[in-house]
């Protein structure tokens, strides 16, 4: 089992004057403890629960090159893109960006989206469901191209690209890693079987049959499970003296004993030095071996 670490929310006390050198701190906290992701949410308004729409939040791609500059091995994603958000053409370039200048890090975090009221807020398409769904698959198709040698034209129902260059390359071989969030049965976790390279899924109850119904669909189009990174979000909730760590460790072994590879673990109160600190010297060696 691996950890991985989520920053999902940027309203701390010093306020932007200190959000550099706070974000810059956790991010080093985070490589040095041994975390395996560090994350971040992409959205342009925050969203609940974890607070008002109008507190702080850091444009995710800015964020992650920010971060890549302060840490050495980590890698280093969203979770995860909505894919209104951005054209897949730029979308491709700018993980590819992330993945070269981080020497070989960038993961991308993609799903359908949810947040209409951000999108509404700042002019963003917001198409139906049934349509962002399409232009996730379509995408899914789109970078995986692009990220290979074939530069010729793509065409689909929502995308008109004429020639697929993207130079340079990703460093990651033989593309960065493709993690597909959400759970929905249907269609979600089939996208995951049959494009994805990681999936991101919530730590409820339910998580069990959405792992076996992702072999399902593993089975369906002849993938094997054991082939995807599955991982799953939690809260960082070990105490700020390591109060919960016995109870931490013990969900830790439940994922793994299900089959989850990584828990991507944030605290809505914001990243503690100290818990990171924490976490990497009592949880993260323990939990390789789960």
């Amino acid at each position: 089992m691996k950890l991985g670490l989520q920053i999902p929310n940027f309203t701390w006390p010093g306020g932007p004057a200190t959000l550099g050198a706070d974000l810059a701190a956790i991010a080093r906290a985070a490589d040095e403890a041994g975390f395996e992701y560090l994350g971040v949410m992409d959205h342009f308004f925050q969203i609940p629960p974890v607070g008002p729409a109008d507190h702080d939040m850091l444009e995710a791609y800015t964020a992650l090159g920010f971060l890549a500059a302060h840490t050495e091995r980590v890698k280093l994603l969203t979770l995860v893109t909505g894919v209104h958000y951005r054209q897949p053409g730029l979308l491709a370039k700018t993980v590819t960006t992330l993945d070269v200048l981080s020497g070989g890090r960038g993961v991308l975090g993609i799903g359908a989206g949810w947040y209409e009221e951000e999108s509404r807020g700042l002019g963003l398409p917001f198409p139906p469901l049934k349509d962002r769904f399409e232009i996730l698959e379509e995408t899914l198709r789109f970078v995986r191209q692009m990220w290979s040698d074939d530069e010729s034209a793509f065409e689909s129902k929502h995308i008109h690209a004429e020639r697929l260059l993207n130079s340079p390359q990703p460093l990651a071989n033989p593309h960065p890693p493709i993690l597909v969030g959400g759970e929905g049965e249907k269609k979600t976790l089939r996208l995951v079987a049959q494009y994805a390279d990681a999936c991101n899924l919530m730590a409820s109850d339910e998580l069990p049959r959405k792992l076996d119904v992702l072999r399902a669909h593993c089975e369906a189009v002849g993938r094997d499970f054991k082939e995807i990174t599955v991982t799953v979000t939690d809260a960082l909730d070990v105490g700020k003296n390591g109060e919960n760590l016995d109870e931490f460790k013990a969900r830790l072994r439940k994922y793994a004993g299900l089959g989850v590879d990584a828990t991507i673990v944030g605290s809505l109160d914001g990243p503690d030095l100290d818990v990171i600190k924490l976490v990497g010297e009592k949880v993260i060696p323990e939990a390789a071996a789960y």
